[in-house]
């Protein structure tokens, strides 16, 4: 599962792709799906996006950087073999503690629906299916309308 969560804990979007597949592979696409409904337009541009150390990659940062999206990703120590010249990268320790809330995420979705913790369904899409109604209730269940409203 690749998941973009907001602050609160709410998911932005989820892809399902091969359980052998990096999360780095798929980091564009969740990207590109993400739509927060407003009353005008849909956002499609969060303002910064928190991630671990396994997506320090340039391919990324440049992505984020074209689209004007702020980066904060720790440098993944196993990426760096000697010191690289330049702008270093922008990391902020006090707004990276936010990113508890995929940890929280994935822990609600894993304890509450153990269904999708060992994946034993063979199509994707019923297990699609199962996702959607399990952060469905999630979301239901801390108040998504009232945030809306």
């Amino acid at each position: 599962m690749h998941t973009c969560v907001s602050c609160e804990g709410f998911p932005l979007t989820i892809q399902i792709s091969y359980g052998t597949d990096h999360d780095r592979e798929h980091f564009v696409e969740v990207m590109e799906d993400i739509k927060v409904k407003t009353n005008r337009r849909p956002r499609t541009r969060p303002l910064e996006v928190l991630a671990d150390a396994a997506y320090d990659d340039v391919d990324i940062r440049q992505h984020l950087r074209s689209r004007g999206i702020q980066s904060n990703i720790p440098i993944n120590p196993r990426n760096t073999k000697k010191r690289k010249r330049g702008r270093p990268t922008r990391f902020n320790p006090e707004t990276y503690i936010k990113r508890g809330a995929i940890e929280r995420f994935f822990a609600w979705l894993k304890m509450g629906f153990r269904r999708l913790t060992t994946r034993y369904e063979r199509l994707n899409i019923v297990f699609k299916g199962f996702l959607d109604i399990a952060c469905f209730m999630m979301c239901w269940k801390r108040g998504f309308g009232e945030i809306v409203k």
